[in-house]
């Protein structure tokens, strides 16, 4: 009788866990079955577009167009760029020189004409100490070329500027990075803002020039920023007439940014 009665107590016990479990299991089964609602499915599809929208609505938007001058000076400019080695650009800001030699690099690189591009100015802070710039040396030194590679976004797209900067064939480095390397051919170099070179860091910077490269030298040197001679203005001095050289002038009637910066150039010439 004992023996009978444990075992229906375990039989009873048994059922009882068993029913409990087929329980929890249905609900866990329905809890799988809700998340894969296709309502929710959807909802997090449309929450992935959304932030993907978000990421790439300020990019700016690619220009398909050829390279076209808006003034006399810019032509000549461009033509200078094409036919020679080296090519200075001078003049006030907003004559389109960098966006010039910019959208050039860029034209060249998508047509296959080169294999690299490299642009490099002098650590300058325009009168103002900026402090300490976080992250490593590629991070401080964007600060200081956004300009150009909105130029070479535009121009290229930002997926393909991100791609060609990641494998090394648009690199952007400081001017002082630039000694001991060799520009090889098949590459467009542009130094920026050379009113703010010395006559050495000018002179080093020339004599990295190799065969069969493009390099182009933007500046104002009404603009410096250092004290003393600066390497534009002493450059200019010493290598014109040189074969394979160009030196563009650019003045005020050029400025194509806006009338105001006219007006306000002249104000300042003014004293």
């Amino acid at each position: 009788m004992a023996k009978r009665a444990s075992a229906k107590r375990n039989a009873t016990y048994q059922a009882q866990n068993s029913h409990h479990g087929s329980g929890r299991s249905n609900q866990r089964k329905k809890g799988n079955k809700h998340q894969n609602l296709p309502g929710l499915e959807s909802a997090e599809i449309f929450e992935l577009n959304a932030r993907q929208q978000v990421s790439t609505a300020y990019a700016p938007q690619q220009d398909l167009k050829p390279l076209r001058p808006r003034t006399k000076a810019q032509k000549d400019y461009i033509n200078a760029i094409k036919n020679s080695s080296l090519t200075f650009g001078i003049g006030p800001a907003g004559t389109g020189k960098s966006y010039c030699a910019g959208a050039l690099a860029a034209e060249a690189m998508q047509n296959g004409q080169i294999e690299r591009i490299i642009i490099t100015r002098p650590a300058v802070e325009a009168g103002e100490n900026l402090g300490f710039l976080p992250g490593d040396i590629d991070e401080k030194f964007a600060a200081y070329i956004d300009a150009f590679r909105d130029i070479l976004n535009e121009r290229l797209g930002a997926g393909t500027v991100k791609y060609l900067m990641r494998h090394g064939r648009i690199v952007a480095a400081p001017l002082a990075y630039m000694r001991g390397r060799t520009f090889k051919e098949d590459t467009f170099v542009i130094l920026d803002e050379a009113q703010n070179t010395t006559p050495s860091q000018m002179k080093m910077f020339l004599t990295r020039i190799g065969e069969n490269c493009k390099v182009v030298i933007n500046g104002d040197i009404k603009q410096s920023d250092i004290k003393g001679p600066n390497g534009l203005g002493d450059a200019i001095k010493r290598l014109g007439g040189l074969n394979n050289v160009a030196i563009h002038e650019f003045d005020r009637d050029d400025i194509v940014r806006s009338g105001l910066v006219r007006a306000v150039i002249d104000r300042y010439e003014m004293d």
